[in-house]
């Protein structure tokens, strides 16, 4: 398995990605999308609602928190904190900033270098699926390119990672409250005659 693009969570096919990783296996869960959002929100949020690093351990995987933010500008670091890893792991927030992220810390280079030649799986569900498209031209509609943070580049950047050679639009006709502007999404996406995917809540696609 190289990747593993889910619409909302860990979708309906984790049991794939389970076996495809094995026991044990380490996961590093990058959460930049959502950086934007109070620490203690976010806290809370983790704490009551759902956590994906206690998510992944409470399946027999070794799970931790990787911040992009402290590889900014040192990508050579990055890649060996990553050693040994065998999931690399998106969550859901904004498509744009965690692209930004990807970025400043060299993660995009490594992802298209090791995902293709079978060194890691990447994975990661609504933000972090769509930024393994060629282009994130179309997901504004869905997410606010000019939301920044301390420490990120202000300028959007309009590149996927190109891992799979379509967009693709999360929580198509759900009940979640990007479902609107995800039918928007794929309709301007259509007009302009870009090939694109979209995914249901709870669909994933698996490659």
């Amino acid at each position: 398995m190289r990747l593993y693009l889910s619409s909302f969570r860990m979708g309906d096919r984790f049991g794939e990605l389970m076996r495809a990783l094995g026991p044990r296996a380490k996961v590093a869960v990058i959460s930049n999308a959502v950086d934007f959002i109070p620490a203690e929100d976010r806290t809370a949020h983790a704490r009551t609602v759902f956590d994906p690093v206690q998510h992944f351990n409470g399946q027999g995987l070794d799970a931790f928190d990787l911040d992009l933010r402290t590889f900014f500008g040192d990508p050579a670091r990055l890649e060996a904190t990553l050693d040994g890893v065998r999931l690399v792991w998106a969550n859901g927030g904004n498509a744009f900033l965690l692209r930004r992220a990807m970025r400043q810390s060299g993660l995009d280079a490594l992802l298209r270098r090791e995902v293709s030649g079978g060194g890691l799986v990447y994975g990661g569900w609504s933000a972090g699926a769509v930024v393994a498209a060629p282009t994130l031209r179309g997901l504004e509609l869905m997410d606010d390119p000019e939301v920044v943070v301390a420490g990120y580049d202000p300028e959007p950047v309009w590149e996927g990672l190109g891992l799979v050679p379509f967009s693709l639009v999360p929580h198509f006709g759900s009940q979640h409250p990007e479902a609107e502007a995800a039918a928007q999404a794929a309709a301007w996406l259509a007009a302009q005659g870009l090939p694109h995917r979209t995914l249901r809540d709870g669909e994933v696609l698996v490659i």
